[in-house]
């Protein structure tokens, strides 16, 4: 049923599941756990996954670089984007947080 949902949506399960994967070799990696971060990394992960992988790995090809034309690639590709997910995120909202963080403002 799930797998028949993300069909629908256009979105690969090996590629969710690689992504959730990603997220969670991210949360168990870091040095302090945080129940937010155990749970919004596998899931962050696992949303990054499944809507950039196919972008990035065709954005790959495009620029040359050499891949293999398997599924292997695109799964690859999916676990390294669900573990830098959580990384990506946390950086936006850290400079989302300091541009509109009130007296941020100097002059």
């Amino acid at each position: 049923m799930i797998h028949e949902f993300l069909d629908a949506l256009g979105i690969k399960a090996p590629v969710v599941v690689a992504g959730l994967s990603g997220g969670i070799l991210r949360a168990l990696s870091r040095h302090r756990y945080k129940v937010r971060e155990m749970v919004a990394s596998p899931i962050c992960g696992a949303l990054a996954a499944a809507y950039l992988t196919l972008p990035v790995v065709q954005y790959f090809r495009v620029t040359g670089l050499p891949l293999a034309d398997d599924d292997t690639t695109t799964l690859a590709a999916a676990f390294l984007i669900g573990v830098s997910a959580m990384w990506i995120s946390d950086i936006v909202f850290e400079v989302v947080v300091r541009r509109f963080k009130p007296g941020a403002e100097d002059g």
